[in-house]
Parts: structure tokens; sequence; C-alpha cells
């Protein structure tokens, strides 16, 4: 079986699953943020359901709109607060305690192998960086899940991403993500389980695991999975968690296709609007001499203290353009105070840049950064749809760090 068939197999206690089987799986998170969770309890009351499943097991992070823009999404904030208190809800975080939930998890062990994670987010992909099954699904599925403690889904097909090689300084696991998204698409991997593997996935950080999972969704994924390692096993006990699942190698499983990266051949990638498969390398990118008005480096892709080094080493010393807007968002309050502690964020304002605290922002065009018609950001983001960010007529160039601050430095996309 594929490795995301193993899991499934294993909690629906079946010797053997297949692609189109629908089973029905125990749920270990289930996970929603300050726009889902909303819908979900509305769901969830008007079921008359009473009690929740595991008050352990439900996680609400309110980090959209947060801190809170308006009005309403104060109330909002409060519906799902109350709804806490109500049923004893273990794990609500919010102000200092919350992060951007699929950083946030991770780094606090909420997640681990072979865990069934499911999520009223599209990117609860993430947590495939940790070997976990981790899909997301709407707010009505969710609800359901929070009282029963299970979910129903089709066994997915896979696809084999084969890694190999080792990345240039400058490539990081965005420019990975971007680069196979150039290669197979959009819906290349519709309703499939992108599963990487390969000698290479060794020379691959957790926080690049991270960001490609996050983006497998960006394909059409249901799932992106990584086969469980040492490093995973190291960053699951540093993070608190002990869980991990016995995976057996899937080189005869019957998957769909085999991709294979070869990292060396991966150069900087950035993706034009309007879809994150529209890539350029940065080299084509600069030879347009497209100019910009913004750049943030942030979001639940790549807002990691890795990620924000590398920003850092780029900017240090030097000022951004004049005429162009920086935005910085570290993803937790960990990575907030380390970047205190290593002076990343005296770099980032002496640079002229703007830190704000963990939210999703500027992301979805919420707050913190959205831009107004005729504008153009680079952002670290994982989307860039029409209007994404801001105004229908506002643009989005998607990069890794390294290629967003060097962006914030020359404005122009690609330099």
């Amino acid at each position: 079986m594929t490795l995301t068939q193993q899991i499934l197999a294993k909690k629906a206690g079946k010797d053997k699953v297949s692609g189109g089987e629908l089973v029905t799986v125990p749920v270990d998170i289930c996970l929603a943020n300050d726009i889902t969770a909303p819908v979900s309890i509305n769901v969830f009351e008007k079921a008359g359901f009473d009690e929740v499943y595991d008050k352990e097991k439900i996680v609400f992070v309110l980090d959209h709109f947060t801190p809170n823009k308006d009005i309403k999404s104060a109330e909002q904030c409060r519906r799902v607060r109350e709804f806490s208190k109500k049923h004893g809800i273990v794990n609500l975080f919010e102000g200092g305690k919350a992060g951007i939930e699929h950083a946030l998890l991770p780094e606090i062990g909420l997640v681990g192998a072979g865990d069934i994670v499911i999520g009223a987010d599209s990117h609860t992909c993430t947590y495939g960086a940790v070997s976990s099954f981790s899909t997301g699904m709407g707010s009505t599925d969710l609800a359901a899940a929070m009282k029963q403690g299970e979910t129903w889904l089709r066994v997915p097909d896979a696809i084999k991403v084969e890694i190999t090689g080792e990345m240039r300084e400058s490539v990081s696991g965005k420019d990975v993500i971007l680069y196979l998204l150039g290669m197979i698409g959009v819906d290349g991997a519709r309703y499939m389980s992108l599963e990487f593997c390969g000698e290479g996935i060794k020379s691959l950080s957790m926080d690049d695991r991270f960001t490609i999972a996050n983006m497998a969704v960006e394909a059409g994924a249901k799932n992106g999975i990584f086969i469980f390692d040492e490093l995973t096993e190291e960053y699951l006990k540093e993070s608190g968690n002990s869980h991990r699942f016995e995976f057996a190698e899937p080189d005869d499983a019957d998957y769909k296709s085999v991709v294979k990266i070869d990292l060396a051949e991966v150069k900087e990638q950035i993706a034009f609007p309007n879809l994150p498969s529209n890539v350029f390398t940065a080299e084509e990118a600069a030879e347009k001499e497209i100019k910009i008005d913004q750049v943030v480096i942030g979001s639940c892709t790549n807002g990691r203290i890795s990620d924000l080094r590398i920003a850092a080493s780029v900017m240090k010393g030097k000022t951004v353009k004049d005429g162009v807007r920086c935005i910085i968002i570290p993803a937790t309050p960990k990575v907030y105070s380390q970047c205190i502690e290593e002076g990343l964020l005296k770099i980032f304002t002496d640079a002229g840049a703007l830190v704000s605290p963990p939210t999703c922002g500027p992301c979805l065009g919420g707050h913190m950064g959205v831009l107004a018609k005729g504008e153009r950001a680079v952002a670290t983001t994982n989307r860039n749809f029409v209007g994404r960010m801001g105004d229908t007529g506002s643009e989005v160039y998607l990069a890794s760090p390294y290629t967003a601050a060097k962006a914030a430095i020359s404005g122009i996309v690609g330099v």
C-alpha cells in the first residue's frame, strides 16, 4: 500500500485498503479557526449535539482575522471562546498563545506520525511533513466529527514524488513545491495523495517539508505526506510528541504515476498570477522587470524561524526599496521570540520593514497588508488567485523567503 493507504488501513481496522474504497476512520485532531469554527459550531448546535467526543482532540486556533480587525471578527472569536468554555475545550489558542495554525500545531506537538488530522482549512495537509494523514474538510463535516470522533472518506490513489540530489544554496522547499506545481499543474493530483520519497528528502529540513506538504493542495491533492525517517522522529521528540508509525517501504505500491525531481536542477522559482503553477525561474522573471508595491514574508507556508533567518540574511545592512512596503510575519509566538533573541527584528526594522504579530492576515486579503487595485506583491504565501490578497485588479507573485527578501530590496520581481 501507499503511505496514506497504510495509515487509513490501520485506523479503519483493515488489513488493506485500495484507492477508491470508502472507509470510516477515527480522528485524532479536529481543527478549525476563527473563520471556520463558528460555522462548525452553528451546525453542531443546530443538529442538537450536546457534547464533543473528546475535549482534548478538538483544536481551535484564532489566527485569520486576529488581532481582531473589526467588530465582526471580534464576534467570531467570542463565539468560539464561549463554545470552548461551555464544552471544556482544552486546546483553544488565541492572543499571545496563538500562532498561525499550521505552524503552531506541529511546533507544540499536537500532531504526530500516523495520526489522522482533519481541519476546516484547506492547508491542513501541512502535517504530512510529520507523516500524518492530514486533510482539509468543510465545516459541516468537521461538526459531525466533533461529535462522533470519526469521519468517512474515499481512499485516495497516489502519485509518488521521487526526490534525488541536493539543493543549491539559494533554493528551499518553496522552490521545490513550485517546481513540482509547474510540472503537474493545479489539478495534476486531484483527490490523490502526493507522497514524497527518495534519497533526496534527507537533504530537506523539516521546515522545507512543512512548506512542501502545505502546498500539496495547490495541485488538487487530498494530502501530501513524507515517509517517516530519523529527522521526523527527532523533530517529534523535540516538540513533545511521541507518536510514530511503522511504515512499510511502499516500493511495490500501486502508484498511479511517478514524478522524479533532481534537487540539483531546481532553481529559484516564482509563480506569476494567477495560479501557483504559472511558474518561472527568478532569472526569467528578472528579465521582465516587473516593479512591485509590497512584499509579505510569513504565512503557514513560510513563517517559521528558518524562513525569517534567510530573509534577514538577505536584508541585513540593506534598505527596503523606496515605494515598497515589506511586511514580516513570524508564524508563532515562539518564532517571534526567537526573532527578538537573535536580533532578526532589528535587522528587519532597520531595513525599513514592518513586523506584525502572528496572523494569517494578508494571505487571504483579510488585513495587515491588503492590496489596492493595480498593486503587485511578492509573497511567501501559498495562493495567488485573482483577488487573493485584495482588489481583483491586484497581482500576487509567490516566492521563497530568499527570493521575496531580494525583491523587497530591489523592488523588482526576481532580482
